[in-house]
C-alpha cells in the first residue's frame, strides 16, 4: 500500500468537498500551488508540518488525510 496514493486521493476529496481549487488551497495554507498538485498526484512524501496545514484549511483532523478506504465486500 502506498500511503502516498492514499493521501493523494483523501486530499482531493476533502479537497473538492470543499469546493476548493488547488490555488486557494495552497494560498490558505501557506505552501506552493506547484506542491499541492504534486501531492495530488502521489509524487512526493509529505511532511507532518503540511499535513497539520492542510487539515487546517479543509477543517478535519490529520488522521483523516491518511484513512484508508474502506474496503469493498466480494460478491459470490
Amino acid at each position: 500500500m502506498d500511503f502516498r496514493q492514499v493521501f493523494a486521493a483523501n486530499l482531493r476529496r476533502l479537497r473538492h468537498a470543499k469546493a476548493l481549487s488547488q490555488e486557494n488551497l495552497a494560498y490558505e495554507a501557506e505552501v506552493n500551488r506547484t506542491y499541492v498538485s504534486k501531492i495530488e498526484k502521489g509524487a512526493t512524501w509529505v511532511g507532518l508540518e503540511i499535513i497539520v496545514k492542510l487539515a487546517a484549511v479543509l477543517e478535519v483532523e490529520p488522521a483523516e488525510l491518511l484513512r484508508l478506504p474502506p474496503r469493498r465486500s466480494r460478491r459470490r
